[in-house]
């Protein structure tokens, strides 16, 4: 964990200003443009560390995601983004940081714990993919063994329209309207130290589910 821990070092130092920036652009053209609302983004903590898992039908939601708090999130990117040196020195400072694609699942889970353990919040598409329609398929246990070993809570937040305003093979997004509805924190059980069985990620991922259709549905409803 420590080698990993030093491959992220200074991320958390990076150019905060560009982030502001970016995410301030990123909000007046959610807002104005595509009309985002965003639900109960008061249940999103102010400090300490969490997972904020949204459901996925678009690109659009990674900007949704970081339109929910002023918070700077972490993402987990391609690492064949960072191969150029400016783009990833942008990336850098917009949150991201490097996964290799094809790599054991291992690295990345390593990768957002250490993001976590430095103090950082975490975005986590529970989904693992883009999907389509309003039933969030059955999830990756990835989310539920992170909130395990870390302790911190799951955010579910339900994305509604963002399918229909940037669907896949689409160059730019349509300006409709597009609502976020962010869940109560779900928290693991505390095992005392001891190690969380494949039962209880399993269960923990069950429940997350449940969460998140919960909010996805609340979405719809306000959105329709």
């Amino acid at each position: 964990m420590a080698e990993v821990t030093t491959k992220l070092a200074g991320q958390s130092r990076g150019n905060k200003f560009l982030y502001l920036t970016i995410r301030l652009i990123v909000i007046v053209i959610c807002r104005v443009y595509l009309r985002l609302r965003i639900v109960d983004a008061h249940k999103i903590p102010k400090s300490g560390t969490f997972i904020l898992a949204p459901s996925h039908r678009s690109t659009l939601d990674i900007p949704v995601a970081a339109a929910t708090t002023r918070r700077r999130m972490m993402y987990m990117g391609k690492d064949s983004m960072w191969k150029i040196k400016p783009i990833g020195v942008f990336l850098t400072a917009l949150g991201s940081f490097p996964v290799t694609r094809g790599s054991a699942d291992l690295e990345a889970l390593k990768r957002c714990i250490a993001v976590l353990e430095r103090g950082d919040p975490l975005v986590l598409f529970p989904e693992g993919t883009r999907h389509h329609g309003r039933i969030i398929e059955p999830l990756f246990d990835g989310a539920a063994f992170i909130a395990y070993k870390t302790g911190v809570p799951i955010i579910p937040v339900g994305i509604a329209g963002s399918e229909e305003i940037w669907p896949p093979g689409t160059k730019l997004p349509r300006p409709r309207k597009c609502v976020a509805v962010v869940g109560d924190p779900i928290y693991p059980k505390d095992l005392n130290g001891a190690r969380a069985s494949r039962e209880m990620m399993s269960e923990f991922t069950i429940e997350l589910q449940s969460a998140l259709q919960t909010v996805f549905d609340q979405a719809f409803k306000i959105l329709d």
